[in-house]
């Protein structure tokens, strides 16, 4: 006798794919098990009572003709099979009875024989016109439409799925729940049960209960309410667990890859996501390990009732071991063959992994100039080192669009409102040649600038740019209207690539005209500074992400040797080192540090053009400050001071003139609950005249933010104040950005 999807023979179940992968997409192992009635061990079909005869059926019943009469009232048939059928004219078609006159009933001999056929001319007469029918229904149908329907309400039991850990998945998926207790007949309340029997039993069997049974009834509560309560009843039954594995395969190099990343053992429960996820790892990390085109055949598992096990099968077909070869590429290019090759991290010979597939493309996706991009890896039959054959990669492609607009914003006490938008054409000059013509528009800056930059120029993330930029900067420290022409060579982490070691290195030409305060003459002065150079970075990271990083440190180097003409050349090194750390206390708790100093050697402070000195505060430097308001303060006179005026009391300006070194300090618990976060922080800082920072006269700002966590990085709103404020300093500043702090 077979079940649903298998087979029995001597007790044992052979259960074919498509039963075990039969049912909601939860359970794919569960089967429906009938055992065989003939096995070892099975007790035989009770045998059911024959019907009782009845001794006279035609006393109970009687016949509607006796058969003579029925004999006798049929026509006689030719006993010749090739005798001519009866001319149709002999055959006699009764005609109609006669009209009934007026007071006259028709008997029951007056059977009408064959149907009234309408006359010739009635066909030819038009139809009625619709328009004089009544569409309206009855006026009694019409008033059972609008009689109040009934409405059934029920509750649910569920008994025996809690031990199994099974009831909030059947709870997500029951017809009865769904219904939310309502239902508009019992009939509509017995079909959602058997429903969710099935679903129960599925679940079951999931989990190796192949035995199971759940059995449903419903009964009023309290009796004669008309409310129905439906308690189901799951009984398990005995789990079933993996006997023998055994894996059909190809021999691999290393012997054994295959069944050692299945990840299955013997006495384990037969479980539908272990099992399909043990399966799906095959599928997975064998193309890791340079078999590309391997495919997971379908299972087979027999079961014995009498032992509860069951023996599992597993075909895979592994395809020969396989090394990179060459690149091809077809459809719509945006790339040729030269560019395409700078992308890949892997050399023609290595051992296949999909992993470096899955990068190369990725970084074509982060282009932004395909509409559509994929890496297959093709068969050629040409042998490779190590005795692997060799694969080509052909890259499919379709181009999208390459031009965009973008903009961003945030505000930062003492620096305003800062908006900046960009318009690219990020292919204007193939291969990823870029123009950007960006502005920016704030309440202390505003600007306008033009940018050539070319992504991957014969490497992979590594940037060439260049860039001209007219600025206006407003700010407390100084005002500056300022030209910029420049240009970097960059090598760079990228959220898909991110790198241990980065750099940079290129030049600089200023020309801009400042004002400053002279204190020879007690009042602020303008000058112009043209200023020459030639700024390198170097980073090395260690942390686990790029955007916010929860474990791993950073170093930065930032040294930048300048020329400043102004009358005289007056050479100086300016230098910032920098240091990042983060620890992990929880899944949901961070504690991050971060240390900066920073010195210019080789000229005088006053000779320094104003934007050229390190300042400090602000929402990426010490918070709890108003931007560039740390360090060393003038006391000159307010030019907007009306003495007759009692309420205006400031006649004298303290205004931040920033230094020749720094240091900075902060710490903070970035506490994160599903997609936001809460962050306390203490910062501290200094800004100094002398050449090296000194750690005298430290400032401290402390405050609390939140976080909202997104897929392109934390968006940030930090609210501090300073302690102990000193006169001219704001009690709270607000921080608003893109990003951590640091």
């Amino acid at each position: 006798m077979a079940g649903s999807g298998g087979s029995v023979t001597a007790g044992l179940v052979r259960i074919s794919v498509g039963a075990l992968l039969a049912g909601v997409a939860i359970s794919p192992l569960a089967a429906q098990i009938t055992p065989d009635p003939t096995a070892p061990g099975q007790s035989a079909p009770e045998r059911q009572p024959e019907p009782i005869a009845q001794e006279n059926p035609e006393a109970e019943t009687g016949d509607i003709v006796p058969e003579p009469e029925l004999e006798a009232a049929l026509p006689s048939l030719s006993d010749d099979p090739e005798a001519p059928l009866e001319p149709m004219e002999d055959f006699e078609t009764p005609a109609a009875p006669a009209p009934l006159q007026p007071g006259q009933q028709r008997s029951d001999d007056d059977a009408f024989s064959a149907p009234v056929l309408p006359e010739e001319n009635d066909l030819a007469e038009p139809l009625t016109p619709l328009a004089t029918f009544d569409v309206n229904p009855p006026a009694e149908v019409a008033e059972a439409g609008t009689r109040e329907r009934t409405e059934i309400r029920y509750s649910q039991t569920i008994e025996g799925l809690d031990a199994l850990d099974l009831r909030d998945e059947f709870d997500s998926l029951s017809t009865l729940r769904e219904g939310r207790g309502r239902a508009e007949n019992a009939a509509q309340v017995t079909a959602r049960a058997r429903e969710d029997e099935q679903l129960a039993l599925r679940l079951m069997r999931s989990i190796g209960y192949y035995d199971a049974t759940a059995v449903s009834t419903i009964a009023q509560n309290p009796a004669n309410s008309g409310n129905l309560n439906v308690v189901l009843t799951a009984t398990p039954g005995g789990r079933y667990r993996l006997g023998e594995i055994s894996v059909v395969a190809d021999e691999t190099d290393p012997p054994g890859m295959v069944r050692r990343e299945l990840a299955l053992r013997e006495g384990e429960p037969i479980d539908a996501a272990r099992v399909q996820g043990a399966e799906a790892n095959v599928a997975l990390k064998l193309p890791q390990q340079g078999y590309p085109f391997v495919e997971v055949g379908q299972r087979d598992i027999l079961l014995d009732e009498a032992r509860l096990i069951g023996d599992y099968t597993l075909p895979v077909t592994t395809g020969p071991r396989s090394s990179f070869g060459a690149i091809t590429t077809e459809g719509d290019a945006v790339f040729g063959l030269d560019h395409l090759n700078i992308f890949p991290r892997f050399r023609a010979g290595e051992l296949y992994d999909v992993r470096r597939i899955d990068d190369m493309r990725d970084a074509l996706i982060a282009t932004g100039l395909f509409s559509t991009v994929s890496v297959e890896p093709q068969r050629t039959g040409q042998p490779g080192p190590d005795g692997t054959e060799q694969v080509n990669l052909l890259v499919r492609q379709n181009e999208g669009p390459a031009r965009t607009l973008s903009a961003e914003g945030g505000f930062a006490a003492g620096q305003g409102l800062r908006l900046e938008g960009a318009w690219t054409h990020r292919n204007l000059f193939p291969p990823e040649g870029a123009l950007i013509v960006s502005g920016i528009a704030g309440t202390q800056e505003q600007g306008l600038g033009v940018t050539f930059r070319r992504s991957n120029a014969g490497r992979r993330d590594r940037t060439v740019s260049l860039r001209a930029l007219a600025s206006r900067n407003d700010y407390e420290a100084f005002e500056a209207f300022t030209g910029t022409i420049a240009g970097r060579i960059s090598y760079d982490s990228t959220p898909i690539w991110q790198k241990r070691f980065t750099y940079y290195y290129g030049f600089e030409l200023v020309g801009t005209n400042e004002d400053r305060f002279d204190f020879d003459l007690g009042e602020r002065v303008r000058d112009t500074y043209f200023i020459g150079a030639l700024p390198l970075f170097g980073g090395f990271d260690t942390s686990d992400d790029l955007l916010n990083p929860t474990r791993g440190y950073r170093l930065k180097l930032n040294l930048s040797p300048e020329v400043s003409l102004q009358g005289n050349a007056s050479p100086y090194v300016r230098a910032m080192v920098e240091a990042t750390a983060y620890f992990p206390v929880s899944d949901d708790l961070v504690i991050a540090g971060r240390a900066r100093a920073g010195s210019i050697a080789g000229i005088a402070r006053d000779d320094l053009a104003p934007s050229r000195r390190y300042y400090a505060g602000g929402g990426g430097s010490v918070r709890g400050f108003g931007f560039q308001q740390l360090g060393p303060r003038t006391l000159e006179p307010n030019p907007d001071f009306d003495p007759e005026n009692p309420d205006d009391e400031d006649e004298f300006l303290r205004r931040p003139i920033g230094g020749r070194s720094l240091n900075e300090f902060a710490i903070e618990a970035r506490y994160r609950f599903g997609n936001f976060g809460i962050v306390p922080f203490i910062d501290a800082g200094q800004v100094y005249d002398s050449t090296l920072p000194r750690l005298s006269n430290i400032r401290f700002g402390a405050g609390i933010g939140g976080r909202f966590y997104t897929n392109f990085g934390p968006m940030r709103v930090d609210v501090a104040t300073p302690i102990n404020r000193q006169p001219g300093e704001s009690l709270i500043n607000l921080y608003i950005s893109i990003g951590q702090a640091f």
